[in-house]
């Protein structure tokens, strides 16, 4: 879980825990969620906090969900997960990413994007890995490429529920290991 396969990233993830509820709240900022329909009320945070902390203690290859602590500040600076679902008939992970303001340019949600396709790679129950950042998430696509994934195009997603976005469609091969 820690650093990358030459051990020269600069982050590390941990596992997602009860304690990152405030977290979870800093990471609900206007700013980090202009892409993503806006901030979530406390009730949705509480909700999403819930699903986090029993997915990341879940054990059955569904996905799990980290803080990215970023080295050698050892400072927590975001979060990152990957999560079963099924796209286009296909069985695949999903992951999705947010650091904050302060610690955003210097490659950390690329470096944890990197490591969770090694956590996704060893879970092992998944081909795919796909990012489904906005179109107009100028950053986030940016990763995306950095990371290794192909684009497949742009298409039709819905994030929050109900709310229709456009966004591009990234997938990267877990079987081929990129480090």
């Amino acid at each position: 879980m820690d650093d990358d396969t030459a051990g020269t990233s600069p982050v590390r993830l941990e596992p997602w825990s009860e304690e990152d509820a405030g977290l979870l709240r800093a990471l609900n900022a206007p700013e980090l969620m202009e892409h993503l329909g806006g901030p979530e009320t406390e009730e949705q945070l509480i909700g999403r906090h819930r699903r986090y902390v029993a997915l990341s203690s879940d054990g059955t290859g569904a996905g799990r969900m980290f803080r990215i602590r970023l080295l050698p500040e050892d400072v927590v600076v975001g979060s990152i997960g990957f999560w079963a679902q099924t796209w286009d008939g296909e069985p695949v992970y999903e992951t999705g990413w947010t650091v904050l303001p302060g610690f955003q340019g210097r490659g950390v949600a690329t470096a944890a994007t990197r490591a969770v396709a090694a956590e996704a790679r060893a879970a092992g129950t998944r081909r795919h890995l796909h990012a489904f950042p906005s179109s107009d998430n100028t950053a986030s696509n940016a990763v995306c490429r950095k990371a290794g994934f192909e684009l497949l195009g742009e298409r039709a997603f819905e994030y929050p529920p109900g709310r229709p976005m456009r966004c591009n469609d990234w997938r990267l091969d877990l079987r081929l290991d990129l480090d």
